[in-house]
């Protein structure tokens, strides 16, 4: 079974992660200058470095969905830099997922494949998906809706270890990021993380700094620019999070719910031609 990933940023390697580990083929997309905050944990840095490994399973940059292809044949995880999702009628997936997590639906159709996943708000299933995926941490967290939309997204990150926007570092200004500590550094409450045009982004709390945009990427006054993880465990750094598993498992049930794949065997013989 061929699944397509549209975004390749933290949540949508918690989802490739469950989906290969289940025996699906897994191809991804992503913007040729990704974004995401928690790199460690993002296949959307193969489309960077050419090449990334996120826990056991390996991401390759690829250009083509020939090569896409290719790399499914070593047990690779293709990442396209292929932000409209042109490869899907390319590749005729029997899912889409998108988790580009935009809050908004930047162009899934639920022609797109047998099986549509919308992954947080801006989706309504039977609308523009066969089935949303709840996103926002709490009680439905990986919850999977066939019909309706997922929570509306509210701006404040979920509780961490106690906190919740406090754990966001946010570009002060708008212009150029640069980059002063790195991925898995202890930070206290004031140290300067990055600068913006000179001006600091300091440190809201105490904590590991968990994730932060690249040197010289474009921000805007307010853009996610870093994470702060209150709990202090530097290996969570480089492991997917239990929201992105917790997300992961739900997209995967919502596929084979979809696909048939969860039906008794005695159905799907019954339902075969001759009952074999």
């Amino acid at each position: 079974m061929l699944v397509i990933i549209r975004g390749a940023g933290d949540i949508a390697t918690g989802i490739a992660l469950r989906l290969k580990r289940a025996h699906l083929s897994v191809v991804m997309t992503e913007m040729p200058a990704p974004t995401a905050i928690r790199r460690t944990v993002a296949f959307s840095q193969a489309v960077v470095l050419g090449e990334t490994k996120v826990e056991d399973i390996t991401a390759r940059r690829a250009d083509t969905p020939e090569q896409a292809l290719a790399l499914l044949r070593e047990d690779i995880v293709p990442v396209l830099p292929d932000p409209e999702g042109a490869c899907i009628p390319a590749l005729q997936p029997d899912a889409v997922v998108d988790a580009i997590l935009a809050k908004k639906n930047l162009g899934t159709k639920i022609t797109d494949a047998p099986a549509v996943i919308g992954v947080g708000p801006g989706f309504t299933a039977g609308v523009d998906c066969h089935a949303v995926v709840e996103t926002m941490r709490g009680h439905t967290l990986g919850r999977v809706y066939y019909q309706g939309s997922a929570l509306p997204n509210t701006g404040i990150p979920g509780l961490i270890g106690g906190f919740a926007g406090e754990r966001v570092l946010r570009a002060p200004v708008d212009g150029t990021f640069h980059q002063l500590l790195d991925i898995g550094a202890q930070v206290k409450m004031g140290d300067v993380a990055a600068t913006v045009g000179g001006v600091p982004m300091t440190c809201t709390l105490d904590g590991v700094l968990r994730g932060i945009l690249p040197e010289g990427t474009p921000v805007h006054r307010g853009m996610k620019a870093g994470d702060i993880d209150p709990r202090c465990k530097v290996e969570h750094c480089y492991t997917a999070s239990d929201k992105a598993l917790a997300v992961g498992g739900g997209v995967l049930e919502a596929i084979l719910h979809l696909t048939g794949a969860l039906e008794a065997p005695a159905e799907r013989k019954a339902e075969r031609p001759n009952g074999k």
